[in-house]
């Protein structure tokens, strides 16, 4: 049979409809759909696509199972190295991981491994009736800080092998960065609430509204009787450029911005948390978070919204996918741009004008790409007297995160690194005894799916030494 050289496309929503809702954007696959891209693999006896995996899906296995229609054994290869499979369909950048050794990718497009995950992982959730088992416990308690992708994993995992496990949230919803920081439209939170709730049947318990830190601290779980900890608690400190006018009204973080739009709802006619609408809106940075907080200002109703990036669309960041969304959509680039002041309104005629404060224009100068940094990407430079403004009501810094010092602060021999990542060993232990920790808050700001690697590292490590004490 002759090789199809491109991947099955993706049904999603129109751009025109879809950029004034919050649907999600993919359809996802029909069982014809799945069936096709599945008899496009090759079924590699090296199986190049694994080791792009952070956790190690066998994909050749659960893709022979989509080829002959096998949905739910197909579900049930993938689970047994993955916790969450709905969300990395979705969320993963599989271009750079898995897909990126697909060796039919070498003359044609390589296998769309993600769409066939989520297709499954969609199946299962749609058809399955079948109730997780709760195994025996093994008499030993771990508690998980944090419910983001490296803590459920890192719980999923545990539990499986019959750990008592909690899970500690510091907000009131369980997901993490999950249900914070992705959009509806890219991650619909029923998917979330579904993996957290097959955590539940497995006997995981989660805490919510406990900040570790301030509600307790890690030596106060010691006291409590658990035996071991993992830190997976993110990084959600944003950070700022240290220009002019970052602390008008109107200014976000991306953090901010999308919290309040994903987990608070502020899109609501009668919010509980506002948030600014309409007008203009600069999201500066070029990562997918970035484009997430674009996206979603033009869905709160913005009449014109704007990518100010300082390098060139070839050294964006953001998966390509997300990028093309983002253009159909009608979200404008200015790319090579770089901001140096947030202008406000001040009306000294009228003190109490109620724009006083408020972003009114934002200043940005022209870039040309230098030389090479020390990660082979070109230096962005100024270009001398390029500066120009923008009208602007809202500007949205998406420039990065850094992990909370909170744990650190209150945790007495934790030792991190000059970015305020905690640090750890190969098997995710921290300097302290029993205290282990992955993801964002030990790398800084990564996908979904090297935190969900991180926490199953950790998890292994846990069982191990557990096991030996």
């Amino acid at each position: 049979m002759a090789i199809v050289p491109n991947k099955c496309p993706m049904p999603t929503q129109d751009a025109q409809v879809r950029a004034h809702n919050f649907n999600e954007v993919a359809l996802g696959y029909t069982k014809e759909m799945a069936v096709g891209e599945a008899e496009r693999c090759l079924n590699c006896k090296n199986r190049p696509c694994v080791t792009g995996c952070p956790v190690n899906i066998n994909i050749p296995e659960f893709i022979a199972k989509v080829k002959t229609s096998e949905f739910e054994e197909a579900y049930k290869i993938i689970t047994m190295t993955s916790s969450l499979p709905a969300v990395c369909g979705r969320v993963c950048p599989q271009e750079s991981q898995c897909e990126s050794k697909c060796t039919l990718g070498i003359k044609f497009e390589p296998v769309g491994i993600g769409r066939l995950e989520r297709f499954v992982a969609d199946y299962h959730n749609a058809n399955s009736k079948e109730k997780v088992q709760k195994p025996v416990s093994n008499g030993h308690k771990v508690a998980i800080v944090g419910s983001g992708p490296s803590g459920l994993t890192c719980a999923g995992d545990l539990a499986k092998k019959g750990y008592e496990v909690t899970i500690y949230e510091a907000l009131h919803t369980a997901g993490g960065v999950l249900v914070y920081g992705i959009p509806e439209f890219r991650l619909p939170k029923s998917i979330v609430a579904k993996e957290v709730e097959t955590l539940k049947e497995l006997g995981v318990k989660v805490e919510t509204n406990v900040v570790i830190g301030k509600t307790l601290t890690v030596d106060e779980l010691f006291d409590m009787g658990f035996e071991a900890i993992f830190i997976g608690s993110g990084a959600g400190l944003p950070n700022f450029m240290g220009i002019p006018g970052e602390g008008l009204n109107g200014v976000y973080s991306a953090n901010e911005f999308l919290t309040r739009s994903n987990l608070m709802k502020a899109y609501l006619d009668h919010p509980v948390t506002p948030i600014m609408k309409g007008g203009n809106v600069a999201v500066v940075g070029g990562g997918n978070v970035a484009m997430d907080a674009a996206r979603t200002a033009l869905r709160l109703g913005a009449k014109k919204v704007y990518i100010v990036y300082r390098r060139s669309l070839e050294e964006l960041p953001a998966r390509k996918e997300e990028v093309e969304h983002a253009m159909e959509e009608g979200i404008e680039f200015k790319l090579l741009n770089n901001p140096v002041e947030i202008l406000g309104c001040h009306n000294p005629e009228n003190p109490r004008d109620p724009k006083n404060g408020f972003v009114k224009a934002l200043k940005c100068i022209k870039m040309k790409l230098g030389e090479p940094d020390e990660r082979g990407r070109r230096r962005p430079v100024e270009i001398p007297g390029s500066e120009f403004v923008m009208d602007m009501d809202t500007v949205i810094m998406a420039i990065g995160t850094s992990p909370n010092p909170l744990i650190k602060n209150t945790t007495e021999g934790l030792e991190v690194n000059n970015r305020g990542g905690i640090i750890v060993n190969e098997d995710g232990l921290t300097s302290r005894k029993a205290v282990y920790a992955g993801g964002d808050a030990v790398t800084g700001a990564a996908t979904v799916i090297s935190a969900m690697g991180a926490g199953k590292v950790a998890s292994k490590a846990i069982d191990e030494y557990l096991m030996k004490k």
